[in-house]
């Protein structure tokens, strides 16, 4: 397993040297910074008393230096070399007690540590520097204990959603619930993979995606942490915490126990079929199709998983009998920028995004025709809605193309369907797919075939079947015949039954017709 960084000194929460100047006990020392003012957000890893002029020696760095310049006072060279040694040993700053030795800041180790960039905090008033060694060390201790503390009960969190078989979005609003920020999971791409946090800041991030992801190389700032995914000398991706208000050393220990969470989630198969990069793909399509989440909320997803949006023409596809991997794979032997989607009952939801100078029909021909050439299924229902320009016709167009897949996946005519299908080809049989929800279609079905529906579950089905066929060819007694593989006389008995049963003549073309709409209704229903 791969991550960044994992040693105690990178994980440590430490103190600033700001922070340090701002307690209490500091300042009733008067305290003031008269060199190296820009570095003053440098970690204080540890306090420490010296007066030898070579204490680098004695340092390992990360440590504020007290000093009262007592074996200093006199020799500029010694009080020089002080300050070198000091940044050589990549002491955090040092902190001259004014008084006999020093009545006024030295001339020389002011200058020097300003060449240097070393902090030089002067205390104008009295102070005993073991006062504030013990409030420095005590306030170390305590945060190194809680980041001990926050990195187990992290790591107790996600291991047990792990051990429970938890998705990844349960392991992200965890780290996100630990956090307090937008959490992102992207690929090496920068294709974001899935989000966690408050709905409204992650979009706030995803909208500004582009800018991110083109600084996402850069060094951590501003609460930007990132840990880098990867397994077995393999990268992947990385974890990111977007505004982390803490400390960096907290947020960077949150990265990490998060990013071993994820290798391992991901190692482990999160017990899913599907790769982070599809559920990523099928949790933006659901919701498109869905229309639970408006449009235009979701336009940042889009743009940040990939999916070109700017001035663009939208096709939305649904293919039934397609694999997800299969289409992706004909989407870059055709140069097609798009994004796949399982849906529900074995369809799969394609959105191609085209130049409004290209020909939409023609493309969804060609991947029509390339997805039948690669399945060698020539009866691959591919289902489409017109090209959409404006991003907030998109969820229509998506449920427009699975009614008219839906509408034809039992069609006994599939043979004679365009490659391309669209909601004018389904006629009849779209209208009913459309109304099958309606309270009163359902009752029309109900009664016009309440005298079939009655009997023993083979009878039913059987002669349910022969109806079907009988309507679907036209009412053609020796199409159906051979479909059916009867003789002609067992059709007309069968016929005659159905018939009985309904109450109907199905020479009379109103009444056949009647019988043919509630059949539809009927079996819509039941898809």
């Amino acid at each position: 397993m791969t991550t960044t960084s994992t040693t105690w000194e990178r994980l440590e929460p430490v103190l600033s040297v700001r922070q340090v100047l701002t307690l209490e006990r500091v300042l009733a020392g008067e305290p003031e910074v008269v060199a190296g003012a820009g570095h003053l957000d440098r970690p204080v890893r540890w306090v420490h008393v010296a007066e030898a002029p070579d204490v680098g020696v004695m340092l390992s760095g990360g440590e504020m230096v007290l000093t009262t310049g007592v074996l200093l006072a006199g020799d500029e060279e010694k009080q020089a070399e002080y300050i070198r040694s000091l940044h050589r040993a990549e002491a955090a700053a040092v902190v001259l007690g004014l008084g006999r030795a020093f009545p006024a800041p030295p001339d020389v180790m002011r200058r020097a540590a300003e060449r240097c960039g070393l902090p030089m905090v002067v205390l104008h008033r009295p102070f005993p520097f073991a006062e504030l060694t013990e409030e420095v060390q005590s306030r170390l201790v305590r945060r190194k204990f809680a980041a001990v503390s926050l990195s187990e009960a992290v790591r107790t969190a996600l291991t047990g959603l792990i051990t429970a078989g938890a998705p990844l979005q349960r392991l992200l609003d965890e780290v996100a619930a630990h956090s307090a920020c937008p959490v992102v999971v992207t690929n090496l791409a920068h294709r974001v993979l899935a989000t966690a946090g408050e709905r409204s800041a992650v979009d706030d991030v995803l909208r500004d995606w582009e800018r991110i992801a083109r600084q996402a190389g850069g060094s951590e700032g501003d609460g930007w942490i990132r840990a880098e995914l990867g397994g077995r000398g393999e990268r992947w991706g990385q974890i990111m915490l977007c505004g982390h208000r803490g400390d960096t050393a907290t947020g960077r220990l949150l990265a990490e126990r998060a990013a071993e969470a994820l290798v391992l989630h991901r190692m482990l198969g999160g017990n899913s079929a599907h790769t982070w990069e599809e559920q990523s793909a099928q949790s933006l399509l659901t919701d498109l199709v869905s229309g639970v989440v408006p449009a235009r909320q979701l336009l940042p997803r889009a743009r940040a998983a990939g999916l070109p949006v700017n001035r663009r023409a939208f096709v939305p596809l649904v293919v039934r009998d397609g694999e997800a991997a299969q289409l992706e794979r004909v989407l870059r032997m055709l140069g097609l920028s798009g994004i796949v989607a399982e849906l529900a009952d074995g369809a799969t939801a394609v959105l191609l995004s085209l130049a409004r100078d290209q020909d939409a029909a023609v493309l969804a021909a060609n991947f029509a025709a390339r997805v039948r050439s690669e399945s060698g299924a020539a009866r691959t229902v591919i289902a489409a809605a017109d090209a959409r320009t404006a991003w907030d016709d998109v969820p229509a167009g998506l449920r427009e193309a699975q009614h008219v897949a839906d509408a034809v996946a039992d069609s006994s005519a599939a043979l004679d369907l365009p490659a391309v299908v669209r909601l004018k080809d389904v006629h009849l049989r779209g209208l009913i797919r459309l109304l099958r929800d309606d309270p009163q279609v359902q009752s029309f079905a109900e009664r016009e075939l309440d005298g079939l529906l009655c009997g023993r579950d083979d009878e039913v089905g059987a002669l349910l079947a022969v109806l079907r066929t009988y309507l679907a060819t036209g009412r053609n007694k020796s199409r159906t015949a051979q479909l059916h593989h009867v003789s002609r006389p067992a059709l007309y008995r069968r016929l005659e039954a159905i018939q009985t049963r309904l109450g109907v003549d199905l020479d009379d073309f109103e009444q056949a017709a009647s019988v043919h709409i509630a059949l539809l209704a009927h079996d819509a229903q039941l898809g």
